[in-house]
């Protein structure tokens, strides 16, 4: 345990945040994803729901701000405008943190090749369907 960090944030999780650099995009899946087939590097936050971990990450992950979009979120099948609840939970969840930074919607033909582009995927216990989200490593400025 240390001293400010939540404990959802375990030792390979924490060296993943180190070691990803500006730009570098990290996902956040639910139980349902098929994270192990679209990881290139998988950390696996089982028993954990994907609130919690998202809330975790943000304490310490700075949001890309050179950008004008760096959170992106799953939509339910084809429709971008429908909000389910695990979808509410993310936009407030990221506004507490990012307050700059709007949640961006993404179809499952934009979203799926983010995932396995991204420098991690985080597999979480998230029962939940469409509960995905995308973030961008920005920077601590001097």
């Amino acid at each position: 345990m240390l001293k400010g960090l939540n404990p959802i944030l375990s030792p390979e999780l924490l060296a993943t945040l180190r070691a990803m650099g500006h730009g570098d995009e990290i996902a956040l899946v639910d139980g349902n994803y098929p994270g192990q087939e679209h990881a290139r590097r998988l950390v696996r936050l089982d028993g954990h729901a994907l609130i919690p971990v998202l809330d975790a990450i943000l304490s310490v992950l700075p949001i890309d701000d050179f950008v004008p979009e760096a959170i992106f979120r799953a939509t339910v099948k084809q429709d971008i405008d429908a909000l389910d609840p695990v979808h509410r939970e993310i936009i407030d969840c990221c506004g507490r943190h990012e307050p700059n930074s709007r949640v961006v919607p993404l179809i499952g033909a934009d979203f799926y090749p983010r995932v396995r582009a991204a420098h991690t995927l985080v597999q979480t216990s998230e029962p939940r369907l469409y509960g995905n989200v995308i973030l961008r490593k920005g920077v601590i400025y001097p």
